[in-house]
């Protein structure tokens, strides 16, 4: 097998069918196309938009500015952009004007073509579902909070309670040493809120930390890892509170690229870990088109069901599905895959952990596209073997190598000087195929 080096981003993306062809470019353009006008200055092109966030998460920058400087800064990228020589790189001031306007049933048509590539490829088989949750932070500091009945700040707060309690606070240190004096403090959502950014929410991230944040939760597929929901919600609501929404979108967008979605006579396996236990939760899903694994928390004592025996019933089946070969199986796998499709959006590669956008809204739309992308790499993996541009492009040395040597082969970095070897420094170890 031989192979030639990569010449740009445009040519790997092109392989795996997407964005490289003129008909994926129609096809971006006629879902747009309403909110497109035929007068005035040109606008971005829709592909070029989708691309430079797909840019976004292969290249694991979280801001469109940043973006913007990278594609900016890089021959391959533009060619993958289709920019001509002269020219320039969409602002991204642009981007972001963009993005306000086109809605988000636009940027959900986008994830869901981009699932309908997956299916062709069988990558999308909707027969076992994992959900989790994890958080993001917000754009915006906890220092800006203020009190929902007062409207004064967390600054303003402690110099009233100082002045009412007859103590001299005239410093930052003063305030500080209040602070940590005082009894019963909290920050909760019900008296706080956001002046920056309301719908974003005081809440503990994954590293102990508080800060203002969102929930994104994801329904991913167990077979083959592809996300098939991705929902962004306020970071104070439950588990057991978002599943509805997620599992809504999870059910509309297989409906578009499969004939046989989850339905009541041929139910889904639901995987979910204890967090999202709950009777109310267990009674919805059971009898509908999804067949609930969800982990069921230790308890102390017997269970009082007060006559509620729908509930009981459906506790009882979920505990048995959950006890089964089958059910053990799911649960471990659920912990894989769920979590690698957070690592890799949040992050080791999309880097969206902390996002620079404001309103829920806002933030849905891009992190749409930057799961998208994250599918699009899986879709790319099973096509040529790399799940990024940038593998790829260190994978094809490796390919020529090992398909012309016979014997193991040592790549080494040599130092000499004044005519004699210093150092030989060992950089990697290439094996045949045979």
């Amino acid at each position: 097998m031989r192979f030639r080096a990569p010449v740009g981003m445009r040519s790997m993306i092109a392989s795996s069918r997407f964005c490289g062809s003129s008909g994926s470019t129609r096809s971006s353009r006629s879902c747009v196309q309403p909110y497109y006008a035929d007068k005035g200055r040109p606008s971005i092109p829709p592909g070029r938009y989708f691309r430079m966030h797909f840019v976004g998460y292969f290249e694991g920058i979280d801001s469109e500015r940043g973006i913007e400087w990278r594609c900016a800064d890089s021959l391959s990228l533009r060619e993958f952009l289709q920019l001509a020589p002269h020219e320039s790189v969409p602002d991204h001031s642009s981007l972001s004007r963009t993005r306000s306007r086109l809605p988000l049933a636009v940027h959900e048509e986008v994830f869901a073509r981009v699932l309908k590539m997956l299916a062709k490829a069988g990558l999308v088989l909707g027969g076992r579902i994992g959900v989790d949750a994890s958080t993001m932070e917000a754009n915006a500091a906890l220092r800006t909070i203020v009190r929902r009945d007062t409207g004064e700040s967390y600054r303003q707060m402690l110099l009233r309670m100082a002045k009412e309690s007859g103590i001299e606070a005239s410093t930052a240190d003063d305030l500080v040493r209040l602070d940590r004096q005082r009894k019963d403090k909290s920050l909760s959502n019900k008296d706080w809120r956001s002046p920056v950014d309301p719908e974003a929410k005081v809440a503990k991230m994954k590293d102990g930390r508080t800060h203002l944040a969102y929930k994104p939760e994801h329904a991913v597929d167990l077979d083959s890892g592809a996300v098939i929901a991705a929902e962004i919600h306020e970071a104070d609501q439950g588990d057991t509170t978002t599943l509805g929404k997620t599992l809504k979108a999870a059910e509309e967008n297989p409906k578009q690229v499969s004939k046989t979605p989850p339905r009541p006579d041929d139910p889904v396996d639901l995987v979910a870990d204890k967090g999202y236990f709950s009777r109310d939760v267990l009674k919805d899903l059971d009898d509908g088109p999804w067949r609930s694994r969800i982990a069921e928390p230790k308890r102390q004592g017997l269970n009082v069901w007060n006559g509620d025996h729908e509930a009981r019933r459906a506790v009882y089946n979920n505990r048995i599905r959950l006890g089964s070969l089958v059910g053990k199986c799911l649960g471990r796998q659920r912990t894989e895959v769920v979590e690698r499709s957070f690592e890799h959006t949040l992050d080791r590669c999309g880097g969206m952990r902390r996002v620079w956008l404001r309103g829920r809204a806002n933030v849905q739309k891009r992190y749409l596209l930057h799961v998208a992308g994250f599918n699009l790499g899986l879709l790319m993996r099973a096509k040529i073997g790399c799940g990024t541009p940038r593998g790829w492009a260190d994978a094809w040395l490796v390919a020529i190598w090992s398909d012309q040597m016979s014997t193991p082969v040592c790549l080494g970095l040599v130092l000499c000087l004044e005519n004699q070897t210093c150092l030989i420094m060992p950089l990697a170890l290439f094996h045949s195929r045979d």
